[in-house]
């Protein structure tokens, strides 16, 4: 099985102590998203976990801590934007601070394994075509020798997205302008020897060398074990995304990078409350199992395709 960690909130940047005593602890509880009662615990052992994909926007807190993973393969999904603070409220300077935790992520782990992310693009006043296609080369220029690829996607207008971006008053952004920087991004990075892949886009990009995404991807894991994966794509996603079966260990409203754009918070109130809920050293990433909760261990077992399926 491969763990997500996670879609839902930035686990290395906020909650690195919990996920490595997690790690150390063998196991996670994980509440169900649509009933709150129903917590599911997942194990962490490297016996039935083929993979974890870690998604951050700040690594700096597990960098020192990353030998604590030796016994699993791994990869991050690495969000490095060039939006200011007004798009992203709380993520340091991307010049002093996240470009070289990129860069440092890279030397110690490998850039097979620190995947790029530039995304979700939106147009505004600032934001302009131009504007991204400056910074975009910028930030290639600085990267490409860290990494072997970037995904980029086009910001979706969920309902709390909309309403929290709305003071951004973000542009128009039809397909054919879409396409136009999709072919300008691909330019750019192919001269800098990047591969690019949209995640979870309709849109077709093929003739520009861009390709569909998987971001939870067995052919990558498949290829850094050297040992394939036989997983079915995920039913749960948008019909667009790519992604292979994972099991997620984060929770809704508990990010505090503050982005505009996010859609996993609904409510920086239930952040705030969320957040200080937090015990690293507790099975749960937020609070503690209550009276009413019912606890049901999930039935585990690897994937790969050399280890004998005991429930075949």
């Amino acid at each position: 099985m491969i763990i997500s960690a996670s879609r839902r909130t930035d686990i290395p940047t906020y909650y690195s102590n919990w996920f490595l005593n997690r790690i150390k602890a063998g196991y996670v509880y994980v509440r169900n998203p649509m009933n709150a009662h129903q917590i599911s615990q997942i194990s962490l052992s490297p016996e039935v976990v083929d993979g974890i994909v870690i998604w951050t926007k700040n690594p700096t807190p597990m960098l020192d801590k990353l030998d604590a993973l030796k016994d699993y393969m791994y990869y991050f999904q690495f969000t490095l934007n060039s939006y200011g603070v007004d798009v992203e409220r709380n993520i340091p300077s991307k010049n002093n601070i996240i470009v070289p935790a990129f860069q440092r992520l890279s030397d110690l782990i490998g850039p097979d394994r620190v995947i790029w992310r530039y995304d979700p693009i939106f147009l505004s006043e600032t934001y302009t075509m131009d504007y991204h296609i400056h910074y975009f080369e910028e930030l290639a220029k600085r990267l490409s020798p860290y990494t072997k690829k970037c995904t980029i996607s086009f910001l979706d207008f969920y309902r709390n997205t909309e309403k929290n971006i709305a003071s951004l008053a973000p542009s128009r952004f039809p397909v054919e302008q879409q396409e136009q920087l999709a072919k300008s991004i691909a330019e750019i990075a192919h001269s800098y020897g990047l591969r690019v892949d949209t995640c979870a886009e309709g849109i077709e990009l093929q003739q520009y060398g861009i390709e569909h995404a998987r971001c939870i991807d067995d052919r990558l894991l498949g290829q850094l074990m050297q040992c394939p994966l036989n997983v079915k794509k995920d039913k749960n996603q948008r019909l667009e995304c790519g992604c292979i079966e994972s099991l997620d260990i984060g929770a809704y409203n508990t990010c505090c990078n503050g982005c505009r754009y996010c859609y996993a918070n609904y409510s920086e109130k239930a952040v705030r409350t969320n957040s200080g809920k937090h015990d690293p050293n507790s099975p749960l990433l937020i609070g503690e199992v209550g009276p009413e909760d019912k606890i049901t261990e999930r039935k585990m077992f690897s994937c790969k395709v050399n280890q004998l399926r005991l429930d075949l």
